[in-house]
């Protein structure tokens, strides 16, 4: 009878290597962090910081353009459903009626900005194109929120470049950063 070794083989790992492995489960892993990092909130108003612009632009970059559109997407509707996704505002309405309030405009551009960081990242791959897909993908959230809340809460552009654009100018940048590095650290990681 022949005894196989199987040394470092990690037969355990095999299953969740296919897992780690599939579309859906990065997927369902960035809309799930957005989730996440949105409970992460400094309630400012009329627009709170939280770190969800870090996590779609680096769903974008790390599961391309159209999946990490779609893990946004995914996001949303667990939001438009009532799932308890979203940062905690209560002035602001939950489920479907957040599309409604003063964080409307960037919450409906997280599909988008994931798409353009995506499209932008396949293409070039230097840490300073990446980290300028990143900015786009921001500038993308930033200029759709601030457009929303003028049009429908503020009707004051210098007020609204106030509040929901400068404001966000250093902590956007270093969101970046961070999202850069992490992309990165990601892309040296090896599942055996």
């Amino acid at each position: 009878m022949q005894t196989k070794n199987f040394g470092k083989t990690k037969i355990l790992s095999l299953p969740w290597t296919k897992v780690f492995a599939s579309e859906y489960f990065g997927i369902f892993s960035f809309a799930f962090l957005t989730a996440i990092a949105a409970q992460i909130t400094i309630p400012i108003k009329p627009v709170p910081f939280t770190l969800q612009t870090m996590t779609v632009v680096l769903a974008g970059a790390t599961l391309g353009a159209k999946r990490g559109a779609y893990s946004q997407l995914l996001y949303l509707a667990a939001g438009a459903i009532g799932l308890p996704v979203f940062a905690v505002l209560p002035e602001s309405g939950y489920g479907i009626a957040r599309f409604f309030s003063t964080t409307g405009g960037f919450l409906l551009a997280f599909p988008l900005a994931a798409f353009a960081t995506g499209v932008l990242v396949q293409k070039y791959k230097s840490y300073f194109a990446v980290v300028f897909s990143m900015f786009v993908g921001e500038f993308i959230i930033i200029s759709s929120g601030s457009i929303f809340l003028n049009t429908f809460f503020i009707h004051n552009i210098s007020e609204t470049i106030k509040v929901a654009a400068a404001i966000f100018s250093i902590w956007t940048a270093i969101k970046v950063f961070v999202a850069a590095a992490i992309y990165f650290g990601l892309k040296n990681v090896k599942v055996d």
